[in-house]
C-alpha cells in the first residue's frame, strides 16, 4: 500500500513538471462525507484529453464494531466535448483497491466483516462548471465492473474466516462533486 502511494506521488510530481500543461487539484466531497481521506490531480494532455489520478484512503475505525476502513485508486482518461477542464466530459476509468468493512446497518454488513481486494474499470460522464480563473465544481457518475475477492468473517473482530468469496459486479463505480483548483 505504502509503495504505491509513493508511486503515485512521485508521478504527481513528474507531471507536474510539465510545462505548457494544465493540472488540477481536486477533492471529492462525497467521499469527505465517509470521512474518506482522499486527493485528484488532473493533468492535461492535449486540448480536448485530460488523464485524472484520484488516491482515496479511510483508514477509520468509527466504533469498535462499526468500520468502512479502504483504500482506492482510479485513474480514468478523460475526453472533453468542449475544452479540457470546462464543460461536459466522457471518461474511461480503472480502479484497486483494497477494504475491511463490517458492522454497519446496511448492505448486509451488519452481523459479518469482508476483508478483501478489488479490481474493475468503467466509463463515465461528467460536467465541470468553471467559478473563476482557478476554481471550478465538477459532478461525475460512472458504471461498470468490479471484481471482488475477500474473505468473509463471523464478527466484527474476530480472525476465524468463514470461507474465501469471488463475486463479478456490475453497477455503479464512480460518483463525486469535487472542489477544484487549477494551475495554469
Amino acid at each position: 500500500m505504502r509503495r504505491t502511494l509513493v508511486l503515485i506521488i512521485v508521478l504527481m510530481v513528474v507531471f507536474c513538471s510539465a510545462k505548457s500543461q494544465s493540472i488540477a487539484l481536486k477533492s471529492n466531497i462525497l467521499y469527505d462525507v465517509t470521512s474518506t481521506i482522499n486527493l485528484g490531480l488532473e493533468i492535461g494532455l492535449a486540448p480536448k484529453w485530460t488523464l485524472e489520478l484520484p488516491v482515496n484512503y479511510n483508514p477509520w475505525n468509527f466504533s469498535d464494531t462499526e468500520k468502512i476502513k479502504h483504500w482506492l485508486v482510479q485513474p480514468e482518461a478523460r475526453y472533453w466535448f468542449c475544452e479540457k477542464f470546462n464543460g461536459h466530459f466522457m471518461g474511461l476509468h480503472a480502479l484497486v483497491g483494497g477494504y475491511n468493512v463490517g458492522g454497519i446497518n446496511m448492505f448486509g454488513l451488519k452481523d459479518h466483516r469482508y476483508e478483501g481486494n478489488m479490481y474493475g474499470g468503467g466509463v463515465s460522464y461528467g460536467y465541470q462548471w468553471i467559478l473563476n480563473n482557478h476554481w471550478s465544481i465538477e459532478a461525475t457518475v460512472g458504471v461498470g465492473y468490479v471484481y471482488l475477492e475477500h474473505g468473509k468473517y463471523p464478527c466484527k473482530k474476530c480472525e476465524t474466516k468463514l470461507d474465501n468469496f469471488t463475486k463479478n459486479w456490475f453497477g455503479p463505480t464512480k460518483a463525486g462533486v469535487s472542489i477544484i483548483y487549477v494551475i495554469k
